[in-house]
């Protein structure tokens, strides 16, 4: 019809062969018609991608939550979660993105209020939140070890229609995971009921507020924030957050130098002890020890206020023994990094979903887009990084559910520490690379703003820098192997084989088990060479031994998975085209000599331009 159409358009001006009828007078339109003059536009009109039900658009999920979660109970609320993200909640989402949260830091008569300003829709957010039992389902643990499994399968479906709502859920999650871990009582059990109640009239969101201006993840040496002691116990904080988000949370959880009797205070890490605050405004409406100096300008998560705050006495209670606050915050960061991870998931299965809802309206060159076999090619890659990435961070949240319930063995924990960083630093990195060739297969409608899709991008960047960059990550995997004498590292390659045990009768898969077996081989002799070098090699090659990481153990998940009783064929399609890649590339580029300690002279020279003295 479209083409007849076209063809209808072209001859406008002409006569219809074998009459004296004019093409305006066939299509019912006065003689003289001229389609494109004055508010006159064409008859063409390029139909949107629709979101649908995202729990009933993703297989993998339901595949995944029959085969670990089967009870009705869980599949049905997912299933009704699905309509309601689809057909309300995605409307809120888009509506807190084009009215983002203001600052009105005077009232008319000049008085100082800080007021940030949030969108309606950002208010139904909480609301919602608390409703649903996003933050509660982990604490609830209505399903046992699973429920941090159904938890976050319930944010995979919501993420991307959040608004970044999901960004102060992640704090307050990690708060309440903080809270519980040093035990509930005075000062802060109303702070944890209120963190993980159902209840939206009395449900609390926190904040994290430990970044100061001299760094980011380097807290023990970039926090200037001073908790001074009081008579009664509590303290008062004066410092400058340089970045906080979710700056209009309930309470927070945040890194303070406790000062003695001198005024003197304790350098580096050994120096920082955790406060909890509650964020409150005193009876002329002016926020308690706090003030907003103003909010961030950001490249993406615009729907989210993040401000620089200055603490200027703001009450406070010490939770943590002094001295302790870094490793009082470990909770907080293994929540926050699983959330982060489950939202780089979500980003990319949302632009997997909309990106082939749109190749069956698109149509170019004379057929539609799904009928063009290099278009479903780019999706199915798509697809298959999609699908990696979801049993990765699904398999941490099984972790953290086994440890949760008291089931986890040493391994189990092991396991935990070590693939928390790793699935992180890995979905983030791809997810920016998933959306934005998602936002390519839009063509030009995938860099207009009012499609709503740029949005995605600009979003999925904060995935690779928020909790760690993947640098910073990279180095904690290191550090992780360290501390535990290389125990981690025993559980992940004894993990990874048992894996693929399933698949040793499966000749199907026999090319995907070939090449994990072969990735894990490489791995254990680089392990071994880079024991016998000086430090620095490690170093170098912490990036590439993360993403080998990543990469192997996802292939021995997406293997384990097609081997189940209900696995569809294009589960074992996917296992095989993951395993195509290069799995272990620290033992590629080790071969090549890339982490010689030489390498990193030779870096210098050529980022810097200057040949190497001496």
């Amino acid at each position: 019809a479209q083409t007849d159409n076209r063809a209808l358009t072209c001859h406008l001006y002409q006569w219809c062969p074998g009459t004296r009828r004019t093409v305006e007078e066939e299509l019912g339109q006065p003689a003289g018609y001229l389609p494109f003059s004055g508010a006159k536009i064409g008859s063409f009109f390029q139909e949107r991608p629709v979101l649908k039900n995202p729990f009933l658009e993703d297989a993998l999920l339901r595949g995944y939550m029959r085969r670990h979660l089967p009870q009705e109970a869980a599949s049905s609320d997912l299933h009704a979660f699905g309509e309601r993200v689809a057909n309300e909640v995605d409307v809120w989402g888009r509506e807190c993105e084009v009215n983002p949260p203001r600052l009105v830091q005077f009232d008319p008569w000049g008085h100082r209020v800080d007021h940030i300003v949030t969108s309606p829709a950002w208010k139904r957010m909480k609301d919602l939140s608390a409703q649903e039992g996003l933050v509660a389902i982990g604490y609830e643990r209505s399903f046992g070890e699973w429920s941090r499994v159904y938890q976050m399968s319930k944010l995979y479906i919501f993420s991307p229609s959040s608004g970044l709502y999901t960004c102060p859920l992640a704090m307050t999650d990690g708060a309440a995971k903080v809270i519980q871990s040093r035990g509930v009582s005075w000062p802060v059990d109303e702070a944890y009921s209120r963190l993980t109640t159902r209840q939206p009239k009395h449900f609390w969101t926190s904040g994290q507020w430990m970044t100061e201006r001299q760094g980011g993840s380097d807290v023990g040496s970039g926090t200037e924030t001073v908790a001074v002691p009081q008579t009664d116990g509590s303290y008062k904080l004066h410092g400058f957050k340089w970045f906080t988000s979710a700056t209009d949370a309930d309470m927070t959880l945040t890194l303070a130098r406790v000062q003695d009797r001198t005024g003197a205070t304790t350098a580096g890490s050994r120096g920082l002890s955790l406060f909890y605050a509650e964020v409150s405004r005193d009876e002329d409406g002016r926020l308690t020890g706090i003030e907003v100096q103003r909010l961030k300008d950001k490249l993406g998560t615009r729907q989210m206020p993040t401000a620089e705050l200055l603490l200027d006495g703001l009450p406070a209670h010490r939770l943590s023994e002094k001295g302790r606050g870094v490793a009082s915050i470990a909770d907080m960061l293994t929540i926050t990094r699983i959330h982060n991870s489950i939202s780089a998931a979500a980003a990319m299965r949302r632009v997997v979903q909309l990106a082939r809802d749109y190749a069956t309206r698109r149509t170019a060159f004379g057929k539609l887009l799904k009928d063009h076999p290099l278009h479903i090619q780019t999706l199915a890659r798509m697809e298959v990084e999609t699908r990696g990435a979801f049993l990765l961070v699904m398999d941490v949240c099984r972790l953290l559910g086994r440890e949760e319930s008291g089931v986890a063995t040493r391994h189990d924990a092991h396991l935990l520490r070590l693939l928390t960083p790793v699935a992180k630093l890995y979905t983030g990195k791809q997810a920016v690379a998933v959306v934005s060739e998602g936002l390519e297969s839009f063509g030009g409608q995938g860099y207009i703003e009012d499609t709503g899709l740029p949005g995605l991008l600009r979003d999925a960047q904060v995935l690779s820098i928020w909790e760690g960059t993947t640098n910073v990550l990279s180095l904690d995997v290191l550090r992780c192997v360290a501390r535990s004498s290389g125990m981690v590292l025993q559980a992940y390659f004894t993990h990874a084989k048992s894996l693929l045990a399933g698949a040793s009768g499966v000749s199907r898969l026999a090319p995907a088990v070939k090449s994990v077996d072969l990735a894990l081989s490489q791995l254990e002799v680089f392990v071994q060479v880079a024991a016998t070098r000086a430090p620095g090699y490690l170093e170098l090659a912490a990036r590439d031994l993360a993403y080998s990481l990543a990469r192997i153990y996802t292939g021995a998940l997406l293997i384990d998975h097609a081997c189940w009783v209900g696995a569809s064929s294009p589960d074992t399609y996917a296992a095989l085209r993951w395993c195509e890649q290069d799995l272990c590339p620290v033992a590629t580029k080790q071969e090549r000599g890339c982490y010689d300690l030489s390498s990193a002279s030779h870096d210098v020279e050529l980022v810097y331009d200057r040949p190497i003295q001496g």
